[in-house]
């Protein structure tokens, strides 16, 4: 089956605009200009598209589904949070919209460690280059 580029070109810009809604609002979302994370069906209204459809694209273009991205970006937040070690886990738990139960099962699930164990390996990493 022959796909026209048009179409072609929309998937890999609706893809695009995804991402970068993505970052604006995890943007928005630390500097505390936003109170609620966004759901995939929120992005889809940003969008002015369906959440389906946006899914469908996202994996159709990338490999991987919308959530994935979503995901990662939290976890590489949440990772620098960790690292920079100025906040406690309960602050960048609430700033990123969790309870800190589920923020430690989430953090826990991707990086198969508790942010407390990440913030410890960081920080003696850290104290290891240093010498």
């Amino acid at each position: 089956m022959n796909i026209p580029k048009k179409i072609l070109a929309r998937q890999y810009e609706i893809t695009e605009d995804y991402l970068k809604a993505l970052d604006e609002h995890l943007s928005d979302i630390v500097e505390g200009r936003v109170a609620e994370m966004y759901e995939i069906r929120d992005l889809a209204n940003v969008l002015h598209i369906h959440p389906t459809h946006l899914s469908n694209t996202v994996k159709l273009t990338t490999g991987f589904h919308a959530c994935f991205f979503y995901e990662e970006k939290i976890m590489n937040i949440a990772k620098a949070m960790l690292a920079k070690n100025d906040q406690s886990i309960n602050a960048i738990a609430s700033l990123l919209t969790y309870d800190p139960s589920n923020f430690t099962k989430f953090f826990k699930r991707f990086e198969n460690k508790t942010p407390k164990q990440y913030r410890e390996d960081m920080l003696e990493q850290q104290r290891t280059e240093k010498t």
